[in-house]
């Protein structure tokens, strides 16, 4: 199964965890994952990361309505759930 992950949401993703000091290890691990699938095209750590990442945001967002968009969320689960 052929799975289509947008650079735009990972891009949005680090910067987004960056900015709100969330988990560096996260960071790094989705970044490392991210390098690799452009080289393999294996999507299963991105996948991973993106998970955890999701995870992070909706907890963040019930604190803070505005931490994380909406938008990014919902780009996340599309990539955890393809």
């Amino acid at each position: 199964m052929s799975t289509k992950i947008s650079e735009k949401t990972i891009v949005s993703t680090l910067e987004k965890i960056e900015k709100l000091n969330l988990d560096e290890k996260l960071h790094a691990d989705l970044s490392w994952c991210w390098n690799s699938y452009k080289y393999d095209g294996n999507p299963v750590g991105v996948k991973e990361k993106c998970a955890q990442a999701l995870e992070l945001f909706k907890a963040k967002r019930e604190s803070n309505s505005k931490a994380v968009a909406k938008k990014l969320i919902e780009d996340l689960e599309k990539i955890v759930k393809a």
